[in-house]
């Protein structure tokens, strides 16, 4: 397992832009790699998913057309740009890494975790 180190959360007004990194020591991106976020008394929920080799993508139908999931293979690093940001979108935001035949929408489908990095939202 490679350890992943997220990034770029903070508080940001309602209608603003945020973007996260996600970043790994090694080739850790010739699989898929996950963004996923957990609200208090809330499950992880699925955010946006990619395959790097041919940069298939996967979005909720919450996140979808305001989130931007892409990656920077020569940087080890996956990026998850937010914007029109609502405060509903205040979360723990975590990025993942995992198998390319497993699942791309579910936790379950990710073996690598990073440590989760706060967003707030506020209006």
């Amino acid at each position: 397992q490679v350890r992943l180190v997220e990034s770029g959360g903070g508080v940001a007004q309602a209608g603003g832009s945020l973007r996260l990194s996600c970043a790994a020591p090694g080739p850790t991106f010739e699989n898929k790699i996950g963004w996923f976020r957990q609200a208090p008394g809330k499950e992880r929920e699925f955010v946006a998913s990619i395959n790097p080799s041919d940069s298939t993508t996967f979005y909720s139908d919450s996140t979808k057309g305001r989130f931007t999931i892409s990656t920077d293979n020569a940087k080890n690093t996956a990026y998850l740009q937010m914007n029109d940001l609502k405060p509903e979108d205040t979360a723990v935001y975590y990025c993942a890494t995992g198998p390319y035949y497993t699942y791309y929408t579910s936790p379950t489908g990710y073996t690598n975790w990073g440590q989760g990095t706060q967003v707030t939202v506020i209006s």
